[in-house]
């Protein structure tokens, strides 16, 4: 058990969110309220917004929630890099001045109340905590089955990760420390957590609607994301390709045989249909293991070149919490 209070930031990425941030803004700085009433946060929490690039007001909202209150705080991406290095950027910003994090979409879909019970897992001695659904009753049919396609497909690739979790976390200082070393471009952090070790733990809870606006992850994200995830946390793909390989050489060997003995024996070898379809096929293969294969190298190539996995053009000015103005009573005079 640890026996201090910590200082908690919440980390939201944001991409042209100024429909659904009026929402669900004053929600996290309620929830972070809630929890420094009950002395399991300090004061000096913050709510951190990253904003991934965005081209609509989402920025501009921002700046607003953190000149209205010291306990908003906010980063801006150069250009958009996408929701994983969003939240990358959130973390590696927060590391150094904080005890702990909880990264967490800005939609209002996972249950922030969640928050409560992740907090008392680290004071109980976890170091991450995993925010993982306990169902899918909000997705259509389409969504719950290529969700669970997914994960499976994900975890016999040889990727570790947790089921039904997404990007709903908590993560301590001292685990964000050894998180930093891990340099790589390609990210997947949902299978680079796990990774880190140190002792973890889940917390269950209910999805539900987006609260407004569109979601920004369509099924073509999704499938990027499974790629980025597979190729860049497992070699399983290439160990596949080469047992296909062996399998199709051991059949193109005895088809070999098979036609020696027919020829030796005098029978015609009929079938040309029959062999185009085989080399058609044999080609095709042929055609997805260089696209797995080339996938790999690309990312070796992404790799080699060390680009920076985000940049932060903008930040909001950082505020004392006894800044912030006094509060008004019914008639108007500060309290």
């Amino acid at each position: 058990m640890r026996d201090y209070t910590p200082k908690l930031i919440i980390i939201i990425p944001c991409y042209n969110e100024e429909a659904v941030l009026p929402v669900t803004a004053p929600l996290f700085l309620s929830k972070l309220q809630q929890l420094i009433r009950e002395n399991k946060i300090t004061d000096s929490s913050r709510v951190l917004f990253v904003d991934d690039g965005s081209k609509d007001g989402t920025w501009d909202l921002i700046r607003g929630f953190a000149a209205q209150d010291p306990h908003f705080a906010g980063i801006r991406q150069s250009r958009n890099r996408g929701h994983q290095n969003a939240v990358l950027a959130g973390l590696m910003e927060s590391k150094d001045n904080c005890d702990i994090t909880i990264s967490i979409d800005c939609d209002g879909q996972d249950d922030i109340n969640a928050m409560d019970e992740m907090v008392d897992a680290w004071a109980a001695g976890s170091e991450i905590v995993y925010g993982v659904r306990n169902n899918r009753d909000t997705d259509s049919f389409f969504k719950r089955f290529t969700a669970t396609r997914f994960y499976r497909l994900m975890n016999r690739m040889g990727v570790e990760s947790v089921y039904n979790h997404a990007d709903y976390r908590l993560v301590s200082a001292r685990a964000l420390q050894a998180f930093a070393d891990f340099k790589e471009v390609n990210i997947y952090l949902r299978g680079m957590f796990p990774l880190v070790g140190f002792p973890s733990t889940c917390v269950y809870y209910r999805r539900e609607e987006r609260l407004a606006g569109k979601s920004h992850y369509p099924l073509k994200k999704m499938l990027g994301l499974a790629v980025d995830g597979i190729t860049s946390l497992s070699i399983r793909p290439i160990r596949l390709i080469t047992g296909l390989g062996l399998i199709v050489s051991l059949i193109s060997l005895i088809g070999l045989l098979w036609i020696l003995i027919r020829h030796f024996t005098g029978q015609t070898v009929a079938g040309w249909a029959s062999l185009t379809a085989i080399v058609c096929f044999a080609t095709g293969i042929q055609m997805l293991s260089l696209g797995i294969i080339g996938e790999y190298v690309g990312k070796i190539y992404l790799e080699s070149k060390h680009r920076p996995r985000y940049i932060i053009s903008e930040r909001t000015e950082e505020r004392s919490t006894e800044e912030a103005p006094a509060e008004k009573t019914a008639d108007g005079k500060d309290e």
